[in-house]
């Protein structure tokens, strides 16, 4: 079978962005954020900071857990990555670009990512618009996941 080379195309299409958003704002791309942005980018899930941290660890055995929280904050100040906020002290982080919605597991707490073009041609109601100005908006559904009703 031959390599998947589109997936790699992809990786390095995000770590060019993460260049550009650095000079962008005079920041240095440095190592650390490459390889924080790196784990996110490599990953199939939804990481917590702990995770990222554990990740980046293995390559840099130095780093420490409140550079890898400055760099994600880095990251999603500049769009690069999206906080997923699962409830009040849970959040997760994606590299996912394209709109979506999110299916959350109640078991075992996996997300996954799913389109609805359905969901995205929706207009909010004025319950919500009428709060204040909506930047944006995502459906977190809630349920059993696939693996988790098989055992």
């Amino acid at each position: 079978m031959a390599p998947d080379h589109t997936g790699m195309a992809e990786s390095e299409a995000r770590l060019d962005a993460l260049e550009a958003a650095c000079r962008k704002v005079g920041a240095k791309l440095t190592h650390q954020r490459r390889e924080v942005f790196r784990a996110l980018v490599e990953t199939d899930g939804h990481p917590d900071a702990q995770a990222v941290f554990l990740t980046v660890r293995r390559s840099m055995p130095t780093i420490s857990f409140d550079t890898v929280y400055r760099t994600l904050a880095f990251l999603e100040d500049h769009a690069l990555v999206r906080r997923v906020r699962l409830s009040a002290d849970r959040i997760r982080y994606e590299v996912n670009p394209r709109p979506h919605h999110h299916f959350i597991c109640t078991c075992c707490g996996r997300l996954f990512d799913f389109e609805s073009r359905a969901l995205d041609a929706l207009t909010l109601p004025e319950a919500a618009t009428g709060q204040g100005s909506v930047s944006g908006w995502q459906l977190q559904v809630y349920g059993t996941c696939r693996d988790c009703e098989r055992t």
